[in-house]
């Protein structure tokens, strides 16, 4: 692992962020932020809401700043800590964007127009195919090496991604000597991919047309089991996995996320019983897991100026540790500071 100077952490550092576009779903909480929860004890962890990220697609102000403040509430309700980790809106940081410049004239036009997200994004937002789409990945990697992070936990959207910082990282070291750690990918260990409800050969999303296809952390209870009851199965009714059982394999997945069964221990479970049976327990699983965040969430919403002091102070150690780093940019590349 390579290292810098000054570092004298006991834990390696991760960062990690997530984007405030709208309500947080259920696959956000058990392939992400579950995840979050469980490495702030392992790692020394930063995370932020990248809502710089976010304006690459319009957005209404007034709800976005809202959605932003929400997303930060929600995080805490599901169980992000403060006191083990820092949590910030990544627009109080301005180094991000600062480090984001210089990181993208190290960056390569042929890397950034391989990148299937924004082939992807350009083809949904046709209409603002802007150039902030395209350098996304730029200030992905300034976010990163920003604040020497060792890890940074991937999926499978985000491989390409991280492939990309190592190379701007590598490639600036290799031009004015060790500047930033290299970061490794981390494998969360409770990895759950969630699919559409709808059309489970699709990820979940809260874009989807479809309000069914999803489930948002803050559904009520009725509503999320409703959504389950009307999931899309197959034509059998044996709860068992199946290459043809997408709908059946997906809820496999949930009900194994949420109470830690084993697919045996699903399959004997629902022996002799039908869909049915299986699609309401799983709603009834993924309700007794939201409902304490729910509740927690209600609560840190009732006193907004709270959620933004929390920002702004864990915001300001953020920005200690990421002028350390334009410190030593600055000075490598020759740009007074």
């Amino acid at each position: 692992m390579e290292n810098t100077p000054e570092r004298t952490e006991r834990k390696k550092r991760l960062f990690s962020a997530i984007q405030p576009s709208g309500e947080m779903t259920l696959g956000n909480y058990l392939g992400a932020i579950r995840n979050w929860v469980a490495m702030q004890d392992e790692f020394d962890c930063i995370y932020a809401t990248a809502n710089m990220h976010t304006i690459t697609v319009r957005q209404d102000p007034k709800a976005f700043r809202a959605n932003t403040n929400k997303l930060y509430a929600l995080l805490l309700a599901c169980g992000v800590d403060r006191s083990k980790c820092l949590l910030f809106h990544q627009s109080l940081v301005p180094a991000h964007t600062e480090l984001g410049w210089v990181v993208s004239t190290f960056t390569q036009f042929g890397e950034l127009s391989r990148m299937t997200q924004f082939k992807d994004k350009s083809q949904s937002h046709a209409d603002n195919i802007n150039c902030g789409l395209f350098a996304y990945p730029s200030l992905m990697a300034a976010d990163i090496l920003l604040y020497q992070a060792d890890a940074v936990p991937v999926g499978a959207d985000q491989k390409q991604h991280l492939e990309l910082t190592r190379n701007i990282a590598e490639r600036f070291n290799g031009i004015y000597g060790k500047t930033f750690i290299v970061p490794e990918p981390y494998i969360p260990k409770l990895g759950a991919r969630v699919m559409s409800l709808a059309d489970p050969t699709k990820k979940m999303s809260k874009s989807d047309e479809n309000t069914r296809a999803f489930i948002l952390v803050t559904d009520p209870p009725a509503t999320i089991m409703k959504k389950f009851r009307s999931a899309v199965t197959d034509s059998e009714s044996c709860v068992c996995r199946g290459e043809n059982k997408q709908g059946i394999n997906n809820l496999m997945d949930i009900y194994s996320a949420v109470t830690g069964k084993t697919d045996e221990e699903i399959v004997a479970e629902f022996a002799g019983k039908g869909y049915g049976d299986f699609k309401t327990a799983v709603g009834e699983a993924v309700i007794a897991v939201l409902e304490p965040i729910q509740r927690r969430y209600t609560e840190l919403c009732a006193d907004m100026g709270y959620i933004e002091s929390c920002a702004r102070e864990d915001a300001a150690k953020a920005a200690a540790l990421a002028e350390r780093t334009m410190q030593k940019v600055y000075k490598k590349v020759g740009l007074v500071r």
